[in-house]
């Protein structure tokens, strides 16, 4: 194997060591390291302020903040969700007890196809499950049309989209409720840790109580809850991110745009464009190998590991295809042509603030020699 230096598919942001210890020194000054602490109070206001929403609700990890959301507004039956997604999306339907309804994705966005929602709507379909897949959004207006005429929630999986934000509106404020991921993987991070973005503060306050195992005050139990609360840490984190949140942004963006003019005249490769108007967080670089590439994903898969480059099939295989979700009758693949396609064409490569030309470079002639 080459010994050249690993690039992973991603890596986290670390700011400055040195910035991070005030804050660990205040958590051990004052002795909070959890519930509701000054840290997490101050981040969910700091980050509503920068994503542009009215309010915010910090979790522990973006999986409990969907489980938790879909109590929140007491979605039962079925679900119509995205088979290309992380695991996350449908195995927090399955922990409340929900039926997930797969339907089909756009082929060039990656995103819940309308048409389709509307096509696997029955008496039991509660909610619409979509996800920005890549942090490119999902139609949105088609959806909020589709879930008003149904009488249908919608609760957006925005783990990929951070920041996102279209004709200059935070796309995070669309549907009931959106979900975020502060993942170590994302564009922003707390180390582990999630949030529900909320319209108002009614909702807000309803999260908050199930997220504390259902407690109003300190003798009072009103839900069910369970503990999704992020620690101070985390939210220390949080804060000391958003100071760097916009150049690794900016850093993110250069990157994707070297490897658009890379590929921009092989016809065989595909990278998406991001519709007019777009802010975009350049959360992933996924990169389509077609099936007249001269080779198939899987071997330029395997060559770039060799060369100790770890890029990821995101997403492969299709959730639709797990043991848990196969036997539904939606997750048959002549229902999901786009997202079985795309499945076994798509390679995201390595794209993260740290990122240098000299690596980048190596990806890039790798891909560039496959095409010969």
């Amino acid at each position: 194997m080459d010994m050249k230096e690993q690039l992973p598919v991603t890596s986290p942001l670390l700011p400055p060591l040195e910035e991070f210890i005030p804050y660990l020194e205040r958590i051990w000054t004052n002795r909070r390291l959890t519930n509701n602490g000054p840290f997490h109070q101050q981040l969910e206001t700091e980050l509503a302020s920068y994503l542009g929403v009215e309010h915010l609700s910090l979790f522990a990890n973006g999986t409990l903040a969907l489980v938790t959301a879909l109590q929140a507004l007491r979605i039962s039956g079925e679900v119509i969700t995205t088979p290309y997604t992380f695991a996350a999306t449908a195995h927090s339907l399955l922990w409340n007890g929900i039926k997930p309804v797969f339907v089909d994705i756009d082929p060039l966005t990656c995103n819940l196809d309308p048409d389709r929602i509307e096509e696997a709507i029955t008496p039991a379909t509660t909610a619409i499950l979509p996800v920005h897949c890549y942090g490119i959004p999902c139609d949105v207006e088609r959806i909020e049309r589709i879930a008003d005429t149904y009488g249908l929630k919608v609760i957006y999986d925005a783990a990929h989209a951070f920041g996102v934000r279209r004709n200059e509106h935070s796309i995070l404020r669309h549907g009931d409720l959106s979900i975020l991921s502060f993942h170590a993987t994302k564009v922003f991070n707390t180390f582990e840790g999630g949030a529900i973005v909320c319209p108002d503060a009614k909702i807000k306050q309803r999260i908050d109580y199930l997220k504390n195992f259902g407690f109003a005050d300190e003798v009072t139990v009103v839900a069910p809850g369970i503990n999704g609360k992020m620690n101070e840490v985390s939210a220390a984190m949080g804060l000391l991110q958003l100071k760097h949140i916009d150049s690794a942004l900016n850093a993110r963006a250069a990157i994707h745009q070297r490897y658009q003019q890379a590929f921009q005249n092989i016809p065989t490769l595909r990278m998406q464009q991001p519709p007019p108007g777009l802010v975009w967080n350049h959360a992933y670089c996924p990169l389509f190998i077609l099936p007249e590439h001269p080779i198939n994903r899987d071997v330029l898969y395997e060559r770039l590991k060799a060369n100790n480059i770890h890029a990821r099939r995101y997403f492969y295989p299709l959730i639709s295809s797990f043991p848990m979700y196969r036997g539904l009758q939606s997750a048959a693949g002549r229902l999901l042509p786009n997202a079985n396609r795309l499945a076994e064409q798509v390679l995201c490569l390595p794209i993260y603030p740290a990122l240098d030309s000299t690596g980048q470079e190596r990806v890039i002639d790798i891909v560039l020699d496959s095409a010969r």
